[in-house]
């Protein structure tokens, strides 16, 4: 049964205005029907898978800091700094394009807990690295983690969230995406002053603790309803349901839906058979997708490409060479600006979920990308003409932070929500597997290449060129993506069949 907006239910009852309940095709008015309850159980669920991603960007962006001191004590050169700091996003992608074959076998819950323990054991073995190679070995360890957790805490965030808050919800990844960033701004700083040889071990040895205690949260939250539905353990998807729904009748609602769209899957596929997560979802994935299924992939890949090509992520893991460019020569200095860069990114990624739910998805990265663009541009403009002065080192950090916030509000909040939510139930888990595929392939060719790139075009040129790409940005999401704010999942086909 499916309840319509404002309509009555079978047994004559007048059935609640839920966000979910609206027709195919249509959306939640603004402000219409009282507010729905704020589910804390939810939440909590969201929270503690979203803090596995706090995990992956710790011990990736510790390396904006730590390579200098790696540096000094490893004797390495340019190059195996630029292979080492980036390195980390191209292992990820062995993990990643199995994570939605995994997820879907053993359940999203239990790969969480998986990322924890690579994550875990590849900061002890950072810590304790002493060559070149040991390192990458532990980079490699850290990767396989780390591309579990972009993978699957997104899709378990999407399925356990209620439609009235799933924005906000899915955007707790970005919220520890960030606390993770910020930390290690943080980390590297406070430990900047020991001793060169243990300084940056004592930096990744500190990420060791956290995940023994995020692992066993994990441990105690339940399974995504949606998976356990394609599973047919009915039951315990409505069990779920109850607990993350507004209300009751939502989670018949939402199970109903839920059922539905499994119904459509090939038998095999619903029931975990020899087809589940292999060569029927890759077939129906990128050989012969339908005509909106194509519309959505394209939305989804061009997305996680144009993020990490927009080369904020070079800012991030390079923002004491940028500073020094500037003519800042204190490493102390330029170490502490970083934690200016984590704070600005955590306050605008908060102002960002706030408006997620509000404003949509749509008006969020328009209003992103243009400012990405812009700021780059302006950062790229201050490096070439400003020279060393004083004065030209505060605007270059005042460029850097504009354009960390004007992406955190909007470009590195809403392109993986946005991902997960348009993806089918079937499909959703590799789906995202391959956009986050592409988006780390990218980060790591533009993190892998940044100093060399430099170097050829200047710093300035690698800024201007990272301007253009954000550019293109906003014209591809002003002409191709629509709004989903308000919809529930099972209605992304309607919207993208028109």
């Amino acid at each position: 049964m499916a309840l319509q907006a404002g309509g009555s239910a079978a047994d004559g009852t007048e059935a609640p205005l839920l966000p979910s309940s609206v027709a195919p095709g249509t959306t939640m008015p603004a402000g219409g029907g009282a507010a729905p309850r704020r589910n804390r159980f939810a939440f909590v669920c969201a929270t503690l898978a979203s803090m596995t991603t706090m995990l992956h960007s710790y011990n990736l962006t510790l390396m904006s800091g730590a390579q200098l001191f790696i540096r000094e004590d490893v004797g390495l050169s340019d190059a195996q700094v630029e292979v080492l700091t980036g390195s980390m996003n191209v292992f990820m992608l062995v993990s990643i394009l199995a994570a939605g074959w995994v997820a879907d076998r053993l359940g999203r819950r239990c790969v969480l807990v998986i990322a924890t323990s690579f994550l875990m054991v590849g900061a002890l073995a950072m810590s304790l690295g002493g060559s070149y190679a040991t390192l990458m070995a532990a980079r490699f360890v850290t990767g396989i983690g780390a591309g579990f957790a972009r993978v699957v805490a997104p899709v378990y965030n999407t399925e356990i969230s209620p439609p009235s808050t799933r924005g906000v919800l899915s955007s707790l990844l970005n919220i520890f995406i960030n606390l993770g960033v910020l930390l290690s701004y943080v980390s590297n700083y406070a430990f900047s002053g020991l001793p060169v040889h243990l300084g940056w071990r004592v930096m990744y040895g500190v990420g060791v603790v956290p995940p023994v205690f995020i692992a066993a949260g994990i441990l105690l939250m339940p399974e995504s309803p949606r998976w356990l539905a394609m599973r047919g353990r009915h039951g315990d998807a409505r069990a779920v349901l109850v607990r993350i729904s507004d209300t009751s009748t939502e989670a018949d609602l939402r199970l109903s839906e839920i059922k539905h769209a499994v119904a459509q899957q090939p038998e095999q596929h619903a029931l975990g058979g020899s087809t589940h997560g292999g060569g029927s979802v890759w077939k129906e994935l990128l050989l012969r997708p339908s005509a909106s299924l194509r519309r959505i992939l394209l939305c989804v890949l061009a997305l996680q490409f144009f993020v990490p090509a927009s080369g904020v992520e070079a800012i991030l893991l390079y923002s004491p060479l940028v500073f020094k460019a500037a003519g800042m020569t204190s490493t102390a200095a330029a170490l502490g600006v970083t934690i200016a860069i984590g704070a600005v990114k955590m306050c605008f990624i908060l102002l960002g979920v706030l408006l997620t739910d509000r404003l949509g998805r749509r008006p969020l990265l328009l209003a992103s990308t243009a400012g990405v663009a812009a700021t780059t541009a302006a950062l790229a403009l201050t490096l070439a003409v400003g020279g060393a002065s004083a004065a030209a080192q505060a605007v270059c950090v005042a460029a850097v932070l504009a354009v960390v916030a004007a992406y955190s509000v909007g470009y590195a909040l809403v392109v993986n929500t946005y991902s997960a939510e348009i993806l089918p139930l079937r499909l959703r888990a590799q789906g995202l597997g391959v956009g986050v595929a592409v988006n780390r392939l990218v980060s790591g060719l533009v993190t892998m290449t940044f100093i060399s790139v430099a170097d050829a075009i200047t710093m300035p040129g690698c800024f201007f060129m990272y301007a253009v790409v954000t550019a293109v940005a906003f014209v591809f999401v002003y002409a191709r993506l629509p709004e989903t704010k308000g919809r529930s999942l099972e209605d992304m086909d309607v919207l993208f069949n028109k």
